[in-house]
């Protein structure tokens, strides 16, 4: 089994959003949405330290009142991507300050998204056992999560569908519903080919230097195209391993979300 690197968690968190202003803050059983996801995502065993990342005082604030870890980043990051990726940097050199080493180019770095209070640590867990697969862990270098989902959920285009390799990873991502079943009507699935259809969990697990890597190229056609950031990596010829999780969660997009995650946080508790 490959050694197990150094795990961060950093969870982006921006005030700012045309749907939902003010999200991280949304009160969730007299908590802000923030703190849950922290809380939860502090229970993975495998990560070392679990930070917030945000740009705004009234989230930092807030932070420091409930004593959940944060970094403040720059305003003007393109991504949550971006953001984590400055935030692992800020963490790298708070380690060089106090004589330890910086984050290394091997340490994993796990994007967990902040709109995701009804996150199951257990699914922190699967998306990092990758780098430690005794067979290629060491060439891992990013990983998701992805669950089979039926015909109707696949037919939306807000439901990210993924299509993998025989050894796990990603062959494309997309709005529209893959595979194509030519012959009509919904693909059943088999079980030598597994389900029908694997919605992406948008939760994101990358070395530190796939993930300066993913910084540094610019916005692809096919990214711009679906609106889909992973696709600048598998354009750019790094692998994304795509981990089966059984575990639900539900992001929250709209004030009327808050209802279903208020469920979810009881039937997460494992």
């Amino acid at each position: 089994m490959t050694a197990f690197p150094t795990c961060y968690g950093i969870i982006p968190a921006r005030y700012a959003s045309s749907r939902f202003p003010g999200k991280p803050l949304a009160d969730i059983a007299g908590m802000p949405m923030f703190w849950h996801v922290y809380q939860r995502a502090a229970r993975c065993p495998e990560l070392c330290k679990v930070v917030l990342a945000t740009d705004d005082e009234r989230i930092a604030q807030a932070a420091h009142r409930l004593d959940v870890p944060f970094v403040m980043t720059r305003p003007d990051h393109e991504s949550g991507t971006d953001r984590v990726y400055e935030a692992a940097c800020l963490l790298g050199r708070d380690l060089e300050s106090s004589g330890k080493a910086g984050l290394p180019d091997d340490a994993v770095v796990v994007n967990i998204q902040g709109d995701e209070p009804a996150l199951d640590p257990r699914m922190l867990s699967q998306l990092v056992a990758p780098f430690t697969a005794a067979k290629d862990g060491a060439r891992v270098r990013v990983a998701t999560l992805a669950m089979a989902i039926d015909a109707a959920e696949a037919a939306s285009p807000d439901r990210v569908k993924v299509v993998t390799a025989a050894n796990g990873d990603a062959l494309y991502f997309s709005r529209a519903a893959i595979p194509f079943a030519r012959d009509g009507g919904a693909q059943a699935g088999d079980a030598a080919a597994g389900p029908a259809y694997l919605g992406h969990v948008g939760l994101y697990a990358f070395r530190l230097e796939a993930l300066r890597a993913f910084t540094q190229l610019a916005p692809s056609s096919l990214e711009r195209r679906e609106k889909l950031e992973q696709l600048r990596l598998l354009e750019n010829g790094i692998p994304i391993r795509v981990v089966p999780t059984t575990y639900r969660t539900h992001g929250v997009d709209r004030p009327e979300d808050i209802g279903i995650i208020i469920n979810l946080l009881g039937e997460n508790e494992g």
